[in-house]
């Protein structure tokens, strides 16, 4: 399996635990929106310490992206890329995933389970096809949300923000449940794109299923 070093070019904060970054797209890498690949840092001690994150960027541009939650509360992999900055460098593998478009449908993610979702949706709205899709969002509060305003300019009046611990005015206070579903989602015939933690993703796989939704349209990370 091919590793390539990657400088990254730029590295911020997009939320208080999510960090961005754009780094070096290698010559001829390619992947297919909805993907991730192992990431490592290329730094003595962590060169071997790959782990799995999804690509936000959109694939024909000349660089690519990812958006990391950052855990401090151990010294793991995303706690000392919390401390990678521009210059720095990153290992990355060859792509792969589940997660691909296959057709206009509804979007459910929880949290960091936005990211294989943001980069299909910009690859839709650059070539003007994110209409025609729904994405229901679940946050624990709206200081969780990642690239809310973009998602909400693509998406228009598709966009759905709920909020499990918190009131906004204009957005959903309740979790992703039968009811929700059954009075947010008029057709379960098409696709559904399902990401987040494991228990969210079985849970909402059940659900759907049960309300009618084809097992076959569930596309999920395998």
């Amino acid at each position: 399996m091919g590793k390539h070093v990657v400088k990254v070019l730029e590295a911020n904060f997009v939320t208080h635990d999510v960090k961005r970054f754009k780094v070096e797209k290698p010559a001829g890498y390619s992947f297919i929106p909805g993907q991730a690949t192992d990431v490592a840092i290329n730094k003595d001690g962590w060169q071997e310490k790959f782990r799995p994150f999804t690509f936000t960027s959109v694939a024909k541009q000349d660089y690519l992206e990812f958006m990391i939650k950052i855990y401090t509360d151990h010294p793991g992999v995303t706690n000392e890329l919390s401390k990678v900055n521009a210059g720095g460098e990153l290992i990355l593998q060859e792509p792969f995933g589940a997660i691909t478009y296959k057709g206009p449908g509804v979007f459910i993610a929880a949290g960091s389970g936005i990211t294989p979702f943001l980069a299909i949706l910009r690859d839709l709205a650059k070539s003007k096809h994110a209409q025609g899709n729904m994405l229901l969002y679940t946050n624990k509060t709206s200081e969780d949300v990642i690239m809310g305003q973009e998602l909400q300019e693509m998406l228009k009046e598709n966009f759905v923000s709920i909020y499990t611990r918190e009131s906004v005015v204009g957005y959903l206070d309740r979790h992703i449940d039968r009811d929700f579903l059954i009075e947010t989602i008029n057709d379960f015939s098409g696709y559904f794109y399902v990401c987040g933690p494991d228990k969210f993703v079985s849970d909402i796989q059940k659900l759907l299923v049960n309300l009618g939704a084809n097992a076959e349209y569930l596309v999920i990370e395998k």
